[in-house]
């Protein structure tokens, strides 16, 4: 069984001062943090430019590495063997054409004019998962076609994610298999998202704030999940925790962006590494 207690910034490198580091001659100052943001096929880097604002006429540009993620060890450790992903001079950088479910770890470094490099920036691990926007899903009392959703069904029976196999939009009975979850309706108009397959729960990712976009669903803190009835709300996010049925967790995320009398519209992410928390929902 893994063990899924990650820290958000993994290690840290040795970051020098800046006081006898200006000038030609030496790298910049080694960049201070670095965060990430999940995406679909890509994970979006952000980092501190204190490399850049420590002494802007030394500084050329960053450098962005990546490398494997051993999510089995105990503790997780990143790869040794980096590769360079590209070059920037913002603090940014979205690093694509990488695989959903594959983690990877991640890496930032600073050059100066004169070509001097400067050591590396904390580590930071991310996986890519897919994700879809504007689904509409209908009030299961208004119309049972269309009000149940699955996030993955693995139709052929092969443990592997196929696109064909994500993000199914189904009859809220069940009478096409099982769903993760059924757009409700009660008598006062609200609509609820309410788990339906066994081992399935739900939970704001935020109880007390929207978030901005589906991206924002990141990974975070474990916590308990319903198995009741959720109101749906327009800009909030939620996490789904599901029964892989092989032992492993399997998590999704949904972002509902209108709800209505009788339908909603929601855009949804699904992390296709077994058992991995991008997407566990964070504590009020």
């Amino acid at each position: 069984m893994r063990g899924w207690s990650i820290p958000v910034v993994l290690a840290f490198a040795a970051a020098c001062s800046s006081d006898d580091r200006n000038g030609p001659g030496v790298p910049p100052d080694v960049p201070a943090s670095l965060g990430s943001t999940t995406l679909d096929g890509a994970v979006a880097l952000t980092w501190t430019d204190n490399s850049y604002t420590s002494d802007p006429g030394n500084f050329l540009n960053y450098r962005i590495y990546s490398t494997t993620y051993d999510l089995d060890h105990d503790p997780p450790i990143c790869g040794t063997s980096f590769q360079l992903e590209g070059t920037t001079v913002a603090p940014e950088f979205i690093v694509g054409a990488l695989s959903n479910g594959v983690p990877r770890c991640f890496t930032v470094t600073a050059v100066s004019v004169d070509g001097f490099e400067s050591d590396r920036s904390p580590l930071r691990a991310d996986t890519p998962r897919p994700d879809t926007r504007n689904i509409v899903l209908y009030a299961f009392q208004f119309q049972t076609p269309g009000s149940g959703f699955r996030f993955w069904d693995d139709l052929n029976g092969d443990g592997l994610v196929q696109g064909a196999e994500l993000g199914l939009v189904r009859d809220g009975s069940g009478v096409e298999g099982d769903i993760d979850f059924v757009v409700d309706r009660d008598g006062a108009g609200d609509l609820f998202l309410t788990p339906e397959r066994a081992g399935t729960g739900v939970e704001y990712y935020d109880a007390n704030n929207p978030v901005e976009d589906l991206t924002s669903i990141d990974f975070a803190e474990d916590r308990t999940y319903l198995t009741s009835g959720i109101l749906a709300l327009p800009g909030y996010g939620y996490v789904f925790e599901m029964d892989g049925g092989d032992g492993f967790k399997r998590y999704g995320a949904v972002r509902v962006s209108h709800v209505g009398q009788d339908f909603l519209i929601l855009d949804w992410a699904y992390q296709t590494d077994p058992g991995n928390p991008e997407l566990i929902v964070k504590k009020p």
